[in-house]
């Protein structure tokens, strides 16, 4: 075994129960506030998915920002859910669209809104911003 060969260090795989995955499935839990009236604000510069034309990825800042009515939205869930976009073509839009549109389908919130901030990519900057309900 060569001196390389011995410092190498071996990485082994983390066992099944601790290896996250990407998942579509969002948790939720009850507001520890119902009936009050607060925002709760999510906020990841770490979104990627992919560009149905070309295929290559599209990275963006996420915002979310909802007003909870009887349920919270677990943000490991959330963090698992967004991770389950990086291998899945999709336009800006639909992509901001089908965010809150599942994210409300969960939670079932007084009011959401979904910012999706596309980095440049060819020169153009994409901002699509997609709501429900009222404030």
């Amino acid at each position: 075994m060569t001196n390389a060969e011995k410092k190498k260090p071996t990485l082994s795989p983390l066992p099944r129960r601790l290896a996250a995955r990407p998942s579509k499935k969002l948790e939720t839990f009850a507001s520890p506030r119902p009936g009050r009236a607060f925002e709760v604000i999510f906020e990841t510069t770490e979104f990627t998915c992919l560009c149905p034309m070309t295929g290559q990825p599209d990275f963006a800042r996420l915002r979310i920002i909802y007003q909870p009515d009887r349920l919270c939205l677990e943000s490991k869930s959330l963090k698992l859910y967004l991770w389950s976009y990086r291998d899945q073509g999709a336009f800006h839009e639909e992509v901001t669209n089908q965010i809150l549109d599942d994210l409300v389908a969960a939670v079932e919130p007084t009011w959401m809104k979904v910012e999706g901030d596309f980095l440049i990519r060819g020169g153009i900057r994409t901002l699509v911003t997609a709501e429900y309900g009222e404030r």
